[in-house]
């Protein structure tokens, strides 16, 4: 197809191939979230020949490519993406580490500007210009330029109340989606959520990881940030305490004054009006039954 329309958060992302552009074939885990609203939010438009960056960008941010293996690293590409600037526009070159051929991208865009340009080189008759990891990217700078939150949580709703349970790897984000889900609640996501503040109503959406995911939300009424525990203790938290302890476990690329001043302000009002906690917890049942005896 010359393009197509996904709508993921309620971003609706437009893509749309060049003249000279690939045919683009977005992969299984996006196939739900099509939308066949042909305006857009933000439109993207894909190309298939080499582009260099301009002289005198300045790298602002690199992110290695790691795998692990039981805590053990076995493989770490240095050149794995970053961004770029250059006067106002900002450049994002990547490879594509899950991919079955060798190829590479660079993404123009500006926190300004809702029209960006992607050159993909490499790339098959057909490709997905959404691959990982330009999925969470331009998601990414999506929530930059809209004001919203992306982060590391599970989220789940119960009988019309939204939680989210926000922590890094291993700190029992899947464990809590389960125990909800076993208990009848809708879970959102497990593992990436956006948070969007709508006229003060703040909501979460699932990011589309897994192939069997669809487009899900739900409100949102309380955020906790959790732990493994020997006994459930849930810690109210206010103010700054509230605020760094969130944005600790928020997906950040912090190389810009104003984007860390953008994230911090979203940020410091989501928790100035939805409750936010610690939450020690136990892996059974009982924590959901201490969670509601405080709703």
């Amino acid at each position: 197809m010359r393009n197509f329309n996904l709508n993921i958060a309620g971003y609706n992302i437009g893509f749309e191939a060049s003249a000279n552009g690939p045919d683009l074939k977005p992969s299984a885990r996006f196939l739900r979230n099509i939308n066949q609203n042909n305006g857009s939010d933000i439109l993207i438009r894909v190309h298939s020949e080499p582009f260099n960056l301009p002289k005198g960008a300045e790298r602002v941010f690199r992110a290695p490519y790691v795998e692990e293996l039981n805590g053990i690293q076995f493989n770490n590409v240095t050149s794995f993406w970053s961004v770029w600037e250059y006067n106002s526009e900002l450049y994002i070159w990547t490879i594509f580490p899950l991919s079955s051929t060798e190829k590479n991208a660079v993404l123009k865009f500006s926190l300004t500007s809702m029209e960006w340009d992607l050159w993909i080189y490499g790339a098959r008759e057909e490709t997905d210009p959404f691959e990982y990891p330009l999925d969470g990217l331009i998601l990414y700078y999506l929530t930059v330029i809209n004001g919203d939150i992306m982060i590391h949580a599970s989220g789940v709703n119960n009988t019309g109340h939204g939680y989210i349970f926000s922590g890094v790897s291993g700190k029992g984000k899947s464990t809590m989606a389960k125990l909800w889900d076993n208990s009848g609640a809708r879970v959102i996501h497990d593992d990436r959520l956006i948070l969007r503040n709508n006229g003060g109503i703040y909501r979460m959406y699932n990011t589309p990881v897994y192939n069997d995911d669809e487009p899900r939300e739900s409100i949102l009424n309380r955020i906790f940030i959790i732990e493994h525990g020997a006994e459930n203790i849930l810690i109210p938290l206010k103010g700054a305490n509230a605020v760094t302890q969130v944005m600790a476990n928020c997906i950040q690329h912090n190389w810009g004054a104003d984007i860390i001043a953008r994230l911090l302000g979203s940020i410091s009002i989501m928790c100035g009006t939805i409750p936010t906690s610690k939450l020690f917890f136990k892996p059974d049942k009982s924590v959901i039954d201490l969670i509601l005896e405080h709703e």
